[in-house]
């Protein structure tokens, strides 16, 4: 199974961009968009016909949103986790599929001034605990914006960057927690020490021509299945966003 997970930040832009013809080209059999910034019949994305289209909305209008196109179909399709303050912007779908769970998202990020870092603290702990009730079911499969550098080597300036969204001790102590409870970070498990490697360049200062980055999108997976894991990668050579697309495939 080919998965591809991409913050397009916002999708009626990136379509704009040559999203379909990246799309053709990564050929996923899930395939997942965060920040889509839309709002239920916006737009009409017309996909090849063996795949299923699952949208969740912010209730604000422009802002967040998720989507996963699949060929696989699922047995099942949530949105949300269940926590009535997490739910209202859009953030999460979760397939369930007979051997395992497949869940897109996308993290608060905590925001200038860290003004929502508090928040983004809760949003961790509860989405943790949300992956291991259904790791105690099924293996798991997470993708998306999850909106950390998790290691200095996953982001070019991480000595100038100690105190920002995303590079925080409090959040990269997150998703250390996170891989502790048993999950793997699928692209450190295949390049643990691949350096210049990003998924996110600001807009600003000429970032993504320098190359002045962040690894900020992810495939975390169960470890269990660590050993059917073949290959984890990241498309720095496909533009339409600020992010661009990663993937994981899987002998699942």
């Amino acid at each position: 199974m080919r998965a591809v997970s991409w913050n397009v930040n916002g999708l009626r832009a990136c379509m704009g961009k040559g999203f379909e013809e990246s799309f053709e080209k990564l050929n996923a059999d899930i395939f997942c968009l965060q920040e889509t910034k839309l709002q239920q019949g916006q737009i009409e994305l017309k996909l090849p016909e063996e795949y299923q289209q699952y949208w969740n909305y912010a209730e604000k209008k422009g802002y967040s949103g998720t989507a996963v196109f699949t060929r696989l179909k699922p047995v099942a399709v949530t949105y949300g986790i269940g926590i009535e303050e997490h739910d209202h912007e859009g953030r999460v779908i979760t397939l369930e599929f007979p051997d395992y769970y497949f869940i897109t998202c996308y993290t608060p990020n905590s925001q200038d001034g860290l003004r929502r870092l508090e928040y983004r603290m809760r949003w961790e702990d509860d989405f943790r605990t949300y992956m291991k009730k259904l790791d105690a079911q099924k293996p798991v499969i997470v993708c998306g914006d999850l909106n950390v550098a998790h290691e200095e080597i996953d982001l070019k300036n991480p000595k100038t960057n100690r105190k920002n969204a995303g590079f925080t001790d409090e959040e990269r102590g997150k998703m250390t927690e996170l891989l502790n409870a048993g999950f793997t970070d699928t692209f450190r498990y295949f390049h643990p020490d691949e350096e210049g490697i990003y998924s996110w360049w600001s807009y600003r200062f000429h970032a993504r021509e320098k190359n002045a980055g962040w690894r900020i999108d992810y495939f975390i997976t169960s470890k269990r299945i660590d050993q059917k894991l073949l290959a984890a990668g990241i498309h720095t050579e496909i533009f339409g966003s600020d992010h661009c697309p990663v993937e994981l495939d899987v002998g699942i």
